[in-house]
């Protein structure tokens, strides 16, 4: 097995899936010969030349809707947005078109793409380049969500979103692009999609997170531990459209403390769908109320940003706060 980095896993899965098939095609801004703001698309277009690798306009939903056109005539295009936060002028061709072409055309037509797209902050990246806007998407029917936190998910889930039959917003957190790295297969192999991962096994209280959050409980996990003898039960939930709900709550129900981290705002947060689930399906399995530790309801800030973002003291605060009850 390779030692990769998260974005190196990335770039491993797309030429995997170039390899693998030619109707696979990857286009966006600047990821051609570049290789992309982060050189994610690095080696591509020099593999597999220009028509299979190329850079578009600065036209988001331009870049959507050609994708669109792409997946309905026997591609299978991955587009990438720069950052997440420019998303939002294909936001009507995502949540509108992609995700609702299997229900209008009634099963005629499908939209086998993926949208790559960098998000959440530490990178000092302001509020226009650190945005997690994964609630607006999960709220959509038709999509689904994905958010890897290891290297070898990155890969494995990118080739599952690859083969999937139906449109994935596949978000990479950009803070982990180069701070973790892990070992990766080599060659072709799939994470299956609405699926959860244990991160660490624990008994007293179940921790939900994903994304760039995962390392931060997993620091906050060995302090209680460590200062406290709390041991707690990490679950990465990977896919959070579709949803392994039934793990979701066998985990809650194992523990009966819940803690739930995410760097979005907190109203109306991802974290807030887990909380509901909980409270209208194992609530009498419960010891004590759920805790969410989540970014502010204010604009991603530039110089605060590790005052914005969760950190693992916040994150032992909620543990405590729940064990203690």
């Amino acid at each position: 097995m390779a030692n990769l980095t998260l974005i190196q896993a990335v770039n491993d899965g797309l030429k995997t899936a170039m390899r693998a098939d030619e109707s696979v095609v990857m286009f966006g801004e600047d990821v051609g010969p570049k290789g992309g703001v982060f050189l994610a698309t690095e080696g591509l277009t020099a593999e597999f030349g220009k028509g299979r690798c190329f850079d578009t306009p600065l036209s988001e939903d331009g870049i959507i809707g050609t994708a669109i056109g792409m997946a309905m005539n026997g591609l299978r295009p991955v587009a990438e947005i720069q950052f997440q936060d420019f998303i939002f002028p294909a936001f009507d061709q995502i949540v509108s078109e992609a995700a609702k072409l299997r229900y209008r055309s009634g099963g005629q037509y499908t939209a086998p793409m993926v949208i790559r797209t960098p998000y959440g902050g530490g990178i000092r990246g302001g509020l226009y380049h650190s945005q997690s806007g994964e609630a607006y998407f999960a709220h959509t029917a038709g999509l689904k969500v994905v958010i890897p936190s290891t290297p070898h998910d990155a890969k494995g889930l990118l080739l599952a979103s690859i083969q999937d039959p139906d449109p994935v917003l596949f978000m990479e957190p950009k803070a982990l692009y180069r701070s973790v790295k892990g070992e990766v297969p080599e060659g072709e192999y799939t994470v299956d999609l609405s699926t959860l991962r244990t991160v660490r096994e624990g008994r007293d209280v179940t921790v939900y997170c994903y994304g760039a959050m995962v390392p931060v409980v997993e620091k906050a996990a060995a302090q209680a531990k460590e200062q406290r003898g709390i041991d707690c039960l990490i679950i990465d939930l990977r896919t959070l459209l579709p949803l392994d709900e039934e793990g979701v709550i066998e985990a809650a129900k194992q523990t009966g403390r819940v803690v739930v981290v995410h760097e979005a705002p907190r109203f109306c947060g991802y974290g807030a769908e887990i909380s509901a689930m909980i409270a209208e399906r194992c609530i009498e399995y419960m010891e004590a109320p759920v805790k969410r530790v989540t970014g502010f309801d204010t604009p991603f800030p530039n110089t605060l940003e590790h005052h914005y973002l969760p950190d693992e003291r916040r994150v032992l605060d909620a543990i405590e706060a729940v064990y203690d009850f």
